[in-house]
């Protein structure tokens, strides 16, 4: 019987030999990718413990099939399993059409305060990729999940509301707008972005990282962006002193510490692709890093095999998920690559501290994959390779353990 992971006085969670996991399968191709990936995540704990440590996996619904089965897309019973448990992983979500809520990803991120989006971007050698270095691509995105035009706080061109607000506007600012506008508000705090900068720094500091860049478009929106950036400078000296210096205080020579610098979102944009090297953790505002994150999964290979985690490190909860959409005409095929959500495991893993499962589901993925063992999407992009089904694939990843 499965026991609950705590979290500790000094935010340190605790994690039992079995602790209880909620899971989503996900809509569309989630009926492939979530068994390929609980295949390979079980494997891979039974051999790294002997059988010490296993997980007690609990489906909870979200979706398409929480729709079909209960009325309602996101049911209360799926949050509080989330906030009472912990930490849990999910596959990709349907986004409701016409009304109610506007995306189901966001609106667990956003119910359970999942401040730190995480993507960690890298590339395997062998997978097929467009740029000349991928193996110059070794990033981690930190994006703040909850703040940002994500936050949802627009009035529709036309509106009363509207109107109403363009005209306050002018009386109040002296702002002038265009009476048939949209307006979308962008919030940007320091609590906000001090949090996610601190679990950026955290990361690096127990990671062994060279580098955190600050990304944002502070020379066009001082007072959103701009501050962010200052937040970031702000929190390096007040906090971590002792093991990160900005830029500006070492003239771009840190010693032995840890670089903090900050660049312009369109210009990293570009750098990403022609300086892969020169950046290793960036934290980043929610909508950069929306970019940001697809942009680079596009050099090691694709959003197919790209993992995320959204995390609270205050309270202790996590989501670990897929980061692709549905892809429903692919639904049932027994096809598509399973990478994400495994490398998504692999994530939590590491989170709870697993790290020899980790370990071993990356060293078993690195073989399947250099021997040429693949599903569709990287066979049609590699010469001399063998397709496989998705269960296939995790059966040739387990093989290799």
């Amino acid at each position: 019987m499965g026991e609950r992971i705590s979290i500790d006085a000094n935010g340190v969670l605790q994690v039992p030999d079995e602790p209880i996991l909620p899971f989503i399968e996900g809509d569309g191709t989630g009926v492939d990718i979530w068994p390929a990936a609980k295949a390979v995540l079980d494997a891979a704990v039974d051999k790294s413990y002997g059988g010490t440590k296993r997980f007690d996996w609990v489906e909870v619904l979200a979706g398409q099939k929480a729709f079909d089965e209960t009325g309602e897309w996101l049911p209360e019973a799926t949050v509080t399993s989330f906030r009472e448990n912990l930490i849990g992983i999910k596959g990709p979500l349907t986004t409701p059409i016409g009304g109610g809520i506007r995306s189901l990803n966001v609106a667990l991120r956003q119910i359970l305060d999942l401040y730190a989006c995480v993507r960690p971007v890298r590339w395997f050698e062998g997978v097929p990729s467009p740029v000349k270095r991928p193996d110059l691509v070794d990033m981690v995105i930190f994006r703040e999940n909850t703040e940002d035009v994500y936050s949802g706080m627009e009035l529709e061109e036309g509106t009363p509301e509207v109107a109403k607000l363009i005209e306050f506007l002018h009386d109040a600012y002296g702002w002038t707008i265009r009476p048939d506008s949209g307006i979308g508000i962008k919030p940007v705090s320091e609590t906000g972005s001090k949090r996610l900068i601190r679990a950026a720094l955290d990361y690096a500091v127990k990671r062994g990282r060279k580098s955190v860049t600050l990304v944002h478009k502070g020379n066009i929106m001082k007072f959103t962006e701009g501050a962010f950036r200052n937040w970031g400078y702000e929190i390096t000296k007040d906090e971590f002193s002792d093991v990160a210096v900005g830029w500006d205080d070492c003239n771009g020579d840190p010693g032995d510490k840890i670089l903090v610098k900050d660049a312009i979102a369109d210009i990293t944009l570009q750098q990403v692709l022609t300086r892969p090297a020169e950046f290793d953790v960036i934290a980043t505002l929610n909508l950069n890093g929306d970019y940001l994150s697809d942009a680079l999964a596009a050099q090691v290979g694709g959003i197919g095999i790209a993992p995320g985690a959204n995390i609270n490190y205050v309270t202790g909860h996590g989501i670990f998920e897929a980061t692709h959409g549905t892809a429903p005409k692919y639904a049932g095929q027994d096809k598509v690559n399973p990478g994400s959500v495994i490398l998504s495991g692999v994530m939590m893993l590491e989170h709870l501290g697993w790290q020899e499962a980790a370990d071993l589901v990356v060293s078993s993925l690195d073989k399947t994959i250099a021997d040429k063992v693949v599903t569709y999407d990287f066979a049609r992009q590699m010469e001399g390779a063998t397709e496989v089904k998705t269960s296939e694939f995790a059966a040739a990843m387990i093989d290799r353990m």
